[in-house]
């Protein structure tokens, strides 16, 4: 996050972000995090200039995945997707987090509002029960926040960010 990716936004839009970069700063072992809208479009990502990032390294080794916070939102939309669903069948109500442990890494999507939701990629050493603390107080002081027309502002951002990079120009 930087400060020019803020200028121009709402105080919300702004305290959101702030939100994102203190999560990612305070909590040891975070690699990305992603906020998705109920849709499955990035809305809020810790790592922006990464798209470009994974792009240009082509086959080099990359952390997170792909190295990407767009793939990362992808995965978060999916989980999400996957979860609503086995709670719909099973009659369990809705889904409040998940937590997939791999052997180099972690992932927690947790609920925001409306569908939106929280992905989290950890390292394989972070604390789990930290990670999802954080992620929780996260969406508390997000939840309320998350209206649609944040919603749309951040997408709105987050599109214009992309047309202004050298590749987002070129599409």
């Amino acid at each position: 996050m930087t400060a020019s990716s803020t200028f121009g936004l709402s105080s919300e839009a702004r305290n959101l972000h702030w939100l994102l970069t203190n999560l990612v700063e305070e909590v040891p072992g975070i690699q990305s995090v992603a906020v998705v809208s109920s849709d499955g479009l990035l809305l809020l990502s810790s790592d922006p200039g990464r798209n470009d990032e994974a792009r240009q390294t082509g086959g080099a080794p990359r952390t997170g995945p792909r190295g990407s916070a767009a793939d990362l939102a992808t995965i978060v939309s999916g989980i999400g997707s996957l979860t609503v669903g086995a709670a719909k069948l099973m009659d369990s109500g809705a889904v409040k987090h998940t937590m997939v442990a791999m052997d180099e890494g972690s992932l927690f999507v947790m609920s925001i509002s409306d569908g939106s939701l929280l992905g989290v990629h950890g390292s394989a050493e972070c604390d789990m029960s930290v990670v999802a603390y954080h992620m929780a107080l996260f969406v508390g002081r997000a939840g309320h926040v998350l209206t649609p027309e944040l919603r749309s502002e951040l997408r709105k951002s987050l599109e214009s960010d992309e047309a202004g990079s050298p590749q987002g120009a070129a599409r």
